[in-house]
């Protein structure tokens, strides 16, 4: 895989990261919604500094990466009970 250099800007503070060009486009969506949530939180509490900010969107992020894990978890569950039946219908 080729790797790739870019600078992205989060928090009005520039990041250089080195990744595979393949991921250039899922980074920078990240960034983008990172930076959407900051401005979104800053506009809404009252904070001290983007370390706040920061702190808040790593938490909205965690806690949302965890629920659709459980979501992945349980449907990948289901499927396996709905394939299980499947298969017990066969001759």
């Amino acid at each position: 895989m080729e790797e790739l250099t870019i600078t992205v800007q989060i928090a009005e503070r520039p990041y250089r990261l080195k990744i595979q060009r393949d991921e250039e486009e899922v980074v920078r969506q990240a960034v983008k919604e990172i930076n959407e949530k900051i401005r979104s939180y800053s506009s809404t509490y009252a904070f001290n500094d983007k370390q706040d900010l920061l702190a808040m969107a790593a938490l909205h992020f965690g806690t949302t990466n965890l629920r659709l894990e459980d979501e992945k978890k349980e449907q990948e569950q289901r499927t396996i009970q709905q394939l299980e039946k499947l298969v017990e219908l066969l001759p």
